[in-house]
């Protein structure tokens, strides 16, 4: 092939010589494509840029007519394109940012998620800033010091699970933190443990608040040198520039938030990711990975430690213990009931208000009310913790109890709070923003309205009706707190934004159960138990008068789970429940949403595994009086055995759908939701 000469073309010459050894790059193009033109292309080197062209560095190249990016794959002497090569026009740089370990990450997840690799390359690789190539460091500092991580012996298997990742060895645990536990710099030692013996660690935490916590740890066993944090909100230059310095292996622990799950970590000993089941860990964008999925996948190739951990546990996590993939990695009960806050479950009807007057202000059942006081009393803060933000983001008819609805685009109704001329802010839309100061029911005629749900504006306003001395602060969409100081005041906030108390919350309230367990989603208690259980570890210990009340039915086996501090126990039963219903981790699931055409002719073509049950179609969105709708949702599921042959299928099928130019489809397997 040395020699050969492409057709002439702008910026190419007939006597322009190809490289005289291995003239012919199989190059990946960064451009979204058709699903079948989801495999490399060949192109010719030429020579004046044949040192240059290393597997896995950026070219630049004509595809379609268009100069586009790409990555070199290989190398080869020959080719199996029978036209005539075009040529590799330039080399931005010669780095090769898309490593041999990096790109078998990369394909396995895109076979695992029936994606195409070029997604998958696009979510791994930051964007190039030249200027960061110069300034990104080389060299690795020496090994830290191994830590003492006393902590962790309080676990049972603790001590051994980090001499294992001294040791190098591939140990895999799911951990369950305990109440209270200063789970960053837990996670923080077991990263240095790591570094001590010369390999990498890499954790992966949801939010940027977790991370400056994580980081924050890292720093002080490691120093600032020691750790780089990536995240998808730095500033370009600044992420691609601390990439590098992974990709250079010039720093050996890496933390961040998902797009950190590709970090190309040398020498990878040891992986954890928080709070696997906050939805923050699925990625987007196709193929839609997740980050536990893909941490898993990468110790499993690497040989490398792994943590799932958090205060609850999902059935995902469940499931890795169970199988015995992975170790429990728990304290005897003795250290939890000593760690742990007490916890009081109260019905939510109106017979548990309280008589005091101040109290039923408040919507809060005497028990609740008490804690809260008690807790003031002594100069702690109380936590709030209300599931809806805004003021009351829901209304129905005073009669008939019917949603209300808006006269223009039938939105939800709800009262946005404040005033206009010192009177309250009339009912307004949530879609359209209309007021409505007139209402009339549709169902019965009457005008007046109640609430359905209360929001934290409106539970923050009550509260400092009822508690007239104490601070009252909010905690949410508008703004996040980090930190509140040990002094008494009111922390009212939506699940997931609960701020960290100086010396821990003296009482935690859980308002509204019910919002949180009736929404209709498959993991509607699984959810509600890891809000539940990450705002409760927050609160002190019963020993030092630590409490948590939650308005919700005491039977419920979340709630038990709440009570019992026993996250285990309920994520078995969800485990058992799911799998006798054929529910997702306990079968592989794919949803295809489409048109009914284009789903009936993915079905028609599609070669689907042999234990493939298809479910529905089923109408997305509005539905016409025939009862049909423009888009349609296709739920398969299969073993987990068959998963990646279901993934294939459908790639495949959409290959040829794409090929025929055929009305395009979105396929997510193991989606967080199928309704």
């Amino acid at each position: 092939m040395a020699g050969a000469q492409p057709r002439k073309r702008e910026g190419a010459t007939a006597d322009r010589p190809a490289a005289a050894t291995r003239p012919v790059a199989r190059v990946l193009v960064d451009v979204p494509l058709p699903v079948h033109l989801d495999r490399p292309f060949d192109y010719l080197v030429p020579d004046r840029l044949d040192a240059e062209a290393v597997p896995g560095c950026r070219v630049r190249m004509r595809f379609r007519g268009k100069l586009v990016d790409g990555y070199l794959l290989e190398r080869n002497e020959t080719t199996d394109f029978q036209g005539t090569l075009s040529w590799v026009e330039r080399i931005p740089s010669p780095e090769p940012v898309l490593t041999p370990q990096l790109l078998e990450l990369t394909r396995a997840v895109a076979t695992r998620y029936g994606g195409m690799l070029a997604d998958v390359v696009r979510l791994a690789i930051p964007p190039r800033h030249a200027a960061a190539e110069k300034s990104a460091p080389r060299e690795p500092g020496p090994p830290p010091p191994r830590p003492t991580a006393e902590a962790w012996a309080r676990y049972q298997h603790g001590t051994s699970f980090l001499d294992a990742v001294h040791a190098g060895r591939s140990a895999r645990a799911v951990w369950q933190a305990l109440p209270g536990e200063d789970w960053p710099t837990r996670l923080a030692e077991a990263a240095a443990t790591a570094a001590a013996a010369g390999r990498g660690a890499l954790i992966v935490v949801p939010d940027h608040r977790d991370l400056q916590r994580l980081q924050d740890a890292c720093t002080a066993l490691l120093g600032e040198e020691g750790v780089v944090a990536l995240a998808a909100d730095l500033a370009p230059s600044m992420r691609y520039r601390r990439w590098l310095a992974v990709l250079r292996g010039a720093v050996r622990v890496v933390i961040g938030t998902r797009a950190a799950m590709f970090a190309p970590v040398h020498d990878l000993g040891f992986a954890a990711v928080w709070d696997d089941g906050d939805d923050l860990h699925s990625y987007p964008q196709v193929p839609y990975p997740h980050t536990r999925d893909v941490l898993t996948q990468r110790a499993h190739a690497a040989g490398a430690a792994l943590i799932v951990g958090a205060f609850a546990r999902t059935a995902e996590a469940a499931l890795l213990a169970e199988s015995g993939w992975a170790n429990e990695l728990v304290a005897h009960r003795t250290e939890v009931r000593a760690a742990a806050p007490r916890v009081t479950a109260i019905g939510e009807d109106d017979t548990q208000l309280a008589r005091d007057p101040a109290a039923r202000a408040a919507r809060l059942p005497s028990v609740a009310f008490e804690a809260a006081r008690a807790a003031l009393d002594v100069g702690a803060p109380v936590l709030v913790q209300v599931p809806r933000r805004g003021y009351v983001p829901a209304l129905a008819c005073g009669d008939c109890r019917e949603r209300a609805r808006c006269r223009r685009c039938a939105g939800p109704l709800a009262l946005p709070g404040g005033s206009e001329g010192g009177a309250p802010k009339p009912a307004a839309c949530s879609w359209c923003g209309a007021a409505e100061a007139a209402f009339k029911c549709g169902s019965c005629g009457s005008r007046r309205l109640r609430a359905i749900a209360v929001g934290a504006s409106r539970t923050a306003e009550e509260l400092g009706r009822a508690f007239s001395n104490v601070s009252v602060r909010t905690s949410g969409a508008g703004e996040i707190l980090a930190k509140v100081p040990a002094k008494p005041a009111l922390i009212v906030c939506t699940p997931g934004a609960e701020p960290v108390a100086e010396g821990g919350y003296g009482a935690a309230l859980l308002l509204d159960g019910r919002t949180l367990l009736g929404r209709p989603e498959l993991r509607a208690a699984e959810t509600a138990l890891r809000l539940w259980f990450a705002a409760a570890a927050l609160v002190r210990p019963a020993r030092d008068g630590g409490r948590v009340v939650v308005m919700a039915d005491s039977s419920l086996q979340p709630v038990q789970a709440l009570v019992r501090w026993d996250p285990a126990w309920f994520a078995s039963l969800e485990l058992a429940e799911r799998t006798e219903l054929g529910f997702p981790p306990a079968r592989r699931v794919a949803a295809v949403d489409g048109t009914p055409e284009a789903i009936e002719a993915l079905l028609d073509s599609a070669d689907l595994p042999a234990t493939a049950e298809v479910l529905g179609p089923v109408p997305l969105g509005e539905v016409d009086e025939d009862g049909s709708s423009e888009r349609e949702r296709l739920i398969v599921r299969v073993d987990r055995s068959e998963g990646r042959a279901l993934a294939g299928s459908l790639h495949a099928a959409q290959a040829v759908r794409a090929a025929r130019k055929a009305a395009e489809l979105q396929v997510r397997l193991d989606p967080l939701e199928m309704l």
